[in-house]
């Protein structure tokens, strides 16, 4: 699974002529975020008559040279990350996308994935606009200057929210003005904090941490946050009944050390493993990650049960983002290149393999296989969350229900896959838990085919055939 993409916006109060220019601090935050997504990355910086760009395929280190982001002179900007689930990987499709019109310009950097996208895509065709891209973020710049030809900016966006279905975290500039926007369901992450002489908005809190910053709290899911004239506003401008914070932000997605929705990632990956040692204990000589995802929810279980914690898989962190090789056995050396067994701490022993989730099931078995062939008596595989037994269609690129291994086999088929020796996920509830956020304000569509938003062909939950409140 790959999560879409990270956001930031910065804006910086006073002269120019500070320490860290703001194009420099989004390229120190968005390299925080990196994880969120590797094919391309922008920063776009407004001097306050027009906006500037610099976006390219690739990674953080190798879009933006030192000189060319100096040459981004302005005291406020956004920038993105990105992971494609919506649009192709190309360069039109590089955000923040940017859109001229008669009253100024709009640049919006967007985190999620909109169900009813394409269908918004057409109307606006219809009516004559021209697109350039393929991605949702297109879309949204294009109902945004639609609607700032009629309103002012607050009034706007309100009317665009109202078009759209799905999920997103937006940075948007208009003109010279920072503005941060969460979907009413609080899908994805979005979080605002103070730095020297200013602001910051990020898709989590470890970008805030690295430009040496405060957090302040979570953007509100329906919340639009406005920065100018050195302060920060806010609008409240739609709420649901419940939220519905994506539930593999905590699994999987969202750093250890980021903060999410008042939540310590770091310690709800603990829970887990303690959660998973409850559910599912079994005699063995150690308990052991895959990385790195895998890492803290070991500890846990480790903890809990009280059989040692040992490596016995090392990552390559160094494999480029595009390893591709054909054929069957230069796929076996690629898994082998990205990971390695410790064979020492594996021979004759029975271990505990603890991993974040199992989607198809083919790299569960390759690793298991590795291990297995490195000396181990018994693998078993305890997955920090639930069978994925639906697609998601809000912003996370997973398998279709067709390639999801736990859409149609038992757990034991699962297990005979994979070839564990056994097999435990956690229980929903047992998730639920460990994160500590009511159930009825998470997402759990891929783990129980129930949607909180309405998604043609699918199930929907109960709980959430209520019309979003709007704020006047």
């Amino acid at each position: 699974m790959r999560e879409e993409c990270g956001v930031v916006g910065v804006v910086k109060h006073g002269d120019e002529s500070q320490p860290v220019p703001a194009a420099l601090q989004m390229y120190y935050a968005l390299y925080a975020l990196q994880h969120r997504g590797q094919e391309s990355s922008g920063i776009t910086v407004h001097d306050g008559s027009e906006p500037h760009t610099i976006k390219s395929m690739g990674l953080v280190p190798e879009v933006y040279k030192k000189n060319d982001l100096l040459e981004l002179k302005g005291k406020v900007g956004i920038g993105h990350v990105r992971y494609s689930t919506s649009g192709d990987s190309r360069i039109e499709n590089c955000q923040p996308f940017i859109v001229k019109y008669k009253s100024g310009s709009v640049a919006i950097a967007h985190n999620g994935n909109l169900v009813n996208g394409p269908d918004l895509r057409k109307k606006l065709g219809s009516e004559g606009h021209l697109f350039v891209a393929s991605s949702d973020t297109e879309v949204i710049a294009h109902l945004l200057v639609k609607e700032l030809l009629k309103y002012g900016p607050v009034e706007a966006i309100r009317h665009v929210m109202k078009q759209l279905n799905g999920s997103y975290s937006l940075t948007i500039l208009i003109d010279d003005t920072l503005m941060a926007v969460r979907d009413p369901f609080g899908f994805k992450p979005l979080c605002l904090g103070t730095i020297d002489s200013g602001y910051v908005v990020a898709s989590e809190s470890v970008a805030i941490d690295t430009l040496n910053g405060k957090l302040l709290r979570d953007v509100n899911p329906g919340e639009l946050v406005i920065f100018r004239d050195g302060e920060m506003e806010s609008h409240q401008l739609f709420r649901e009944v419940n939220s519905a914070h994506c539930v593999f932000e905590y699994v999987y997605f969202a750093r250890p050390d980021s903060i999410i929705d008042g939540k310590l990632v770091y310690k709800v990956r603990e829970r887990i493993g303690e959660r998973l040692a409850k559910e599912y204990p079994v005699d063995a000589d150690m308990v052991s990650p895959v990385p790195d995802s895998g890492i803290t929810s070991a500890i846990g279980y480790s903890r809990e049960s009280n059989i040692d914690y040992e490596e016995s898989l090392m990552k390559n962190r160094y494999i480029g983002r595009t390893f591709i090789l054909p054929g069957q056995a230069m796929r076996e050396t690629a898994v082998r290149l990205k990971m390695n067994t410790i064979n020492e701490n594996i021979k004759d022993k029975r271990i505990i393999l603890i991993d974040d989730s199992v989607v198809r099931g083919t790299t569960s078995r390759r690793i298991i296989d590795m291990i297995k062939n490195a000396g181990a008596r018994e693998v078993h595989a305890r997955i920090g969350s639930p069978p994925i037994v639906a697609p998601c269609y809000l912003g996370i690129d997973m398998a279709s229900r067709d390639e999801l291994i736990a859409a149609h086999k038992t757990i034991k088929g699962v297990e005979a896959v994979i070839n564990a020796d056994s097999l435990g996920y956690l229980s929903i509830e047992g998730l639920v838990d460990s994160i500590g956020i009511d159930r009825d304000d998470l997402c759990l569509g891929c783990l129980t085919g129930a949607y909180p938003v309405d998604i043609p062909g699918e199930k929907m939950c109960h709980r959430r055939q209520l019309k979003i409140n709007e704020f006047q």
